[in-house]
């Protein structure tokens, strides 16, 4: 076994879900190596929990989607719910031979799929410890323009990367954060208005997403006003998506392009239902090694001097109201390189071209971190 399964497996087990001894936790496995799934159980019991796997595979999943209907799915989400019910910590591991597997399901099936299961993944999110990340394979080194051994060195740093150095900077950018009436956000094609005056926001730092690095709260529902263009491509419901910009009036998404002729599915998306036209989080996201897109966006929502803005469902602890079965994070980067750009709170300017200016929270620039 390569031994960074076994470290990784622990900081999981031990760091990100904290899991005691007794505590049941579900295993996701999709498509990753038998020998991972092995070093997490190891790494389960070890800790003293009792560990439950399901394995997943991707053109299996494409062919149950392919022909969802709404009583399989119905008994189905009651099946996983119980079962939910019965964990007290999650880990998923996704791996994927091809990211685009799911792209030629009807638009139909897969929001009737994302409907019947969404009350398991709320009481996942809710209810659970738990942790969700990528696993590396040829077609992500692929889509990050490396090769399959550069790739893994790559995730295998990021993914162990010492997260506690974060926390200082984290607990003063959310102190700062839950100060803030009103925000702005400036840059190429961007500017966008909104308050996030009585929001929580979130640290997150290896605790629920690995890779991580980001602080996320939410717009007070229909304060956001203005534009914004996304630079960073995305991917979602098996779909690449380039060039997103997003005109908002009252908090509500009134206007979207996106490059390559896919305008007309991207509103398809956001007329999924009514929560999808708003926001349901706003993100700093400030990983020292994650620099560039690769449309897998639990890496592209952590990029250094970035914030993502995600139409659709707001998470409970840091909650406007918004509810949706669309959750989709789309990704600006605002170093020099990738055309700069200020955001500013109440007036006062805390980040310029991904930089920190503020002292405390110049503890989360990539210097201070690696």
């Amino acid at each position: 076994m390569d031994p960074r399964y076994s470290q990784l497996a622990q900081l999981l087990t031990t760091f990100s879900i904290r899991l005691q001894p007794g505590e049941r936790v579900l295993i996701d496995a999709f498509d990753i190596p038998e020998t991972m799934t092995v070093a997490l159980i190891r790494a389960v019991r070890a800790a003293g929990g009792v560990p439950y796997v399901q394995i997943h595979q991707g053109r299996v999943s494409r062919e149950i989607a392919n022909g969802a209907t709404d009583e399989q799915f119905s008994a189905q989400s009651e099946l996983e719910l119980a079962r939910m019910q019965k964990m007290q910590a999650y880990l998923a591991l996704r791996g994927a031979h091809n990211i685009t597997e799911m792209s030629d399901v009807p638009a139909e099936r897969m929001k009737l799929v994302m409907r019947h299961l969404r009350p398991v993944t709320d009481h996942r999110v809710r209810k659970t410890k738990w942790c969700v990340l990528r696993w590396p394979s040829p077609a992500m080194a692929q889509q990050a323009a490396m090769s399959t051994e550069e790739f893994e060195d790559f995730y295998f740093r990021v993914c162990t990367l010492d997260y506690a150095r974060m926390r200082p900077g984290m607990a003063a950018l959310k102190q700062r954060l839950e100060r803030a009436d009103q925000v702005r956000i400036t840059g190429p094609g961007t500017d966008l208005r909104f308050s996030i005056r009585g929001i929580p926001s979130i640290v997150c730092g290896g605790d629920h997403n690995i890779p991580d690095g980001e602080v996320f709260t939410c717009p007070v529902k229909d304060s956001v006003q203005g534009h914004v263009t996304f630079n960073a491509p995305t991917i979602y419901l098996g779909t690449n998506f380039d060039g997103i910009r997003l005109g908002f009036t009252d908090g509500k998404i009134t206007e979207a392009t996106a490059a390559g002729g896919l305008s007309d599915k991207l509103n398809a998306i956001l007329d999924s239902d009514e929560g999808a036209r708003h926001i349901g989080e706003w993100s700093l996201a400030f990983n020292p090694h994650i620099l560039r897109p690769m449309r897998d966006i639990l890496f592209d929502e952590k990029i250094a001097g970035s914030f993502h803005f995600t139409p659709g469902q707001a998470y409970e602890d840091a909650d406007n109201g918004n509810r949706s079965q669309v959750h989709w994070d789309m990704v600006c980067i605002q170093r020099p390189e990738w055309g700069g750009g200020e955001i500013h709170l109440d007036g006062e300017l805390i980040r310029r071209d991904g930089l920190f200016v503020d002292g405390p929270l110049a503890a989360l620039n990539p210097e201070a971190l690696v």
